[in-house]
């Protein structure tokens, strides 16, 4: 072994490569010796204080000395968690919507509880804060952060429709048109211009869209003069939404159906007018058309 490689009287372990890096074997620093008693301390402290190690293949286990659980840790939280939320959650109870709205602390605590209880229960259909959802039929479920409402936009509506849920419904007019009187239809409305045919008129689809076809509120029907659209916006959609109607039995029919939520039992009477808030706070509730 050269001597750049002499440690004086530290023997090695009788390995040497190249002829000079040999394998000593003097001891760690006491620093590092310490540290690694401690950590074998420590470990088998942690394991005698907590649940670790399986007593059969039954399930049973050492429960640790400490007596700690996750369920405990986590019921301990929640109970904090509880006592904070208690005194909204009890003003609730009484309210209504329009109250909770009145109340600047409380609509500040609701609209965040109800952005939970919305990504859990209509996210889904209506999309991430309410964006709506598309399939190939067009909108899957309505906007919800826009202005346009199909049955008005008060927090008092909202709230009636997430209670009660909605099922507008159009007759199917394949019966009841020809395929010519279909095409004008469908050309007039795809233009926002459903009254500029005689047609509108005629045929009774002011019964339901109001003479200027701007729609009725109390019975859901749309706007059919702005560039809203529930369903499939080209001529062909709207000519099947004529031809077969909405929710209206025929195989083909437009199906547009809302759910009642308090029916469900999913909700309570109080997480309901949460989500009422929580969506009239979209900004669309702002306005009623």
């Amino acid at each position: 072994m050269s001597d750049k490689h002499n440690a004086g009287d530290v023997p090695t372990t009788g390995h040497v490569w190249d002829d000079d890096l040999g394998d000593f074997i003097n001891q760690p620093p006491k620093w590092w010796m310490l540290g690694l008693t401690v950590s074998a301390i420590w470990v088998v402290v942690y394991w005698l204080w907590y649940p670790s190690i399986p007593l059969s293949t039954t399930g049973s286990f050492f429960k640790g000395i400490g007596g700690w659980t996750a369920i405990a840790e986590m019921e301990a939280d929640k109970s904090v968690v509880d006592e904070v939320r208690g005194k909204y959650e009890a003003k609730l109870k009484d309210m209504t919507p329009a109250a909770i709205l009145a109340d600047s602390e409380l609509t500040e605590y609701v609209t965040r509880s109800g952005k939970v209880l919305f990504g859990d229960n209509c996210a889904a259909c209506h999309g991430t804060n309410g964006v709506g959802t598309h399939d190939k039929e067009g909108l899957f479920a309505p906007i919800l952060n826009d202005d346009d409402w199909l049955y008005g936009g008060t927090i008092d509506t909202i709230h009636e429709t997430i209670v009660g849920g909605r099922q507008g419904m159009m007759l199917a007019h394949k019966d009841m048109l020809s395929e010519a009187e279909i095409d004008t239809l469908a050309n007039a409305v795809a233009a926002g211009k459903p009254t500029s045919t005689p047609l509108f008129a005629e045929k009774g689809c002011t019964g339901c869209h109001g003479d200027d076809g701007k729609g009725m509120q109390a019975m859901g029907s749309a706007n059919l003069t702005d560039s809203v659209w529930r369903f499939d916006s080209s001529i062909e959609g709207i000519k099947k939404t004529i031809k077969y109607g909405v929710n209206s039995g025929d195989p083909q029919t437009r199906v547009a159906v809302m759910p009642s939520f308090k029916a469900a039992g999913k909700l309570s009477d109080a997480q309901i007018k949460k989500l009422a808030v929580y969506v009239y706070k979209f900004g669309g509730g702002r306005a009623a058309n």
